[in-house]
């Protein structure tokens, strides 16, 4: 069973993320499409120094903020019972897992920045990137907490936005020209955290579908009708929210094209006035 800081945390990373991977795959191909390459992360422009690797920053620190959480926090260091791991701290262990990768691909393309010590390509990137989503696909498959009802739907949805994630970054690493697969790779990591947060709100929060409540820790239904009312619900939270990105992405296209063609006429008239 999780929390509702448990779904916010993530889905802030990840919406970050996402939302930064989408607009730097946009401007990347509209300023120059001929040489347009895959990239797993990107640079803030217009620094030399730290915080042009905010993106990765951000990844390895909030990763291992979440861990540190899942680990010591939320098991109040108690991860032994009679000589094994503790069953009631399970979920927590198996969420520390899932983002020990996120925080291993972090360091790892640090390192492969920023230092000689492991210089890595960017197709290499990409698959390690696919193998931390590996690791959150699988954990949230096979969850020794017993996703069930309407609960098990929303985290269902969850699977298959993070088997996209998985698809787009192995993509990325075998076209390292296609825009459509870098530019897919933000939608899906956007959309994952978009759905970290609707889950959190639904099930955790205020918007929890008529005739279903948390109680305890699960979430209960009063009929079948009121969970099968639930889903079709999150159907459409889904849609709407793949709709809203959409569209945000073709408006931010929009918008990217028209800076740069205004740039580049500003920049030709002053060639010209040069010229003359």
């Amino acid at each position: 069973m999780g929390s509702f800081p448990g779904h916010v945390l993530p889905g802030t990373l990840f919406l970050f993320v996402g939302i930064w991977h989408t607009w730097c795959s946009l401007v990347r191909f509209v300023s120059n499409p001929k040489s347009f390459r895959v990239r797993v992360w990107n640079p803030v422009p217009g620094f030399n120094g730290k915080l042009q690797y905010l993106e990765l920053y951000v990844i390895t620190i909030g990763s291992f903020i979440d861990m540190c959480i899942e680990l010591l926090y939320s098991t109040h260091l108690k991860w032994f019972v009679n000589g094994v791991l503790n069953p009631t701290h399970m979920n927590n262990f198996e969420h520390g897992g899932m983002l020990l990768m996120f925080f291993i691909f972090g360091l790892i393309a640090l390192l492969s920045e920023k230092t000689s010590f492991l210089p890595l390509p960017e197709g290499a990137l990409c698959l390690l990137a696919s193998t931390a989503f590996a690791a959150e696909y699988f954990l949230f498959y096979f969850h020794s907490t017993t996703h069930q009802g309407l609960e098990g739907y929303y985290h269902l949805i969850l699977v298959l936005l993070i088997g996209l994630c998985i698809l787009s970054t192995i993509a990325g690493a075998l076209m390292p020209t296609n825009f459509p697969v870098d530019l897919f790779c933000g939608i899906a990591i956007t959309l994952q955290g978009l759905w970290f947060y609707q889950t959190a709100f639904t099930l955790y929060g205020s918007m929890m579908p008529n005739g279903c409540l948390l109680k305890g820790d699960k979430i209960m239904c009063r009929s079948t009708d009121s969970e099968v009312r639930g889903e079709l619900l999150a159907n459409f939270q889904l849609f709407s929210q793949v709709l809203g990105v959409l569209v945000a992405t073709v408006g931010a296209y929009c918008y990217i094209q028209s800076s740069h063609s205004h740039s580049d006429l500003r920049s030709s008239n002053a060639t010209e006035v040069e010229d003359g």
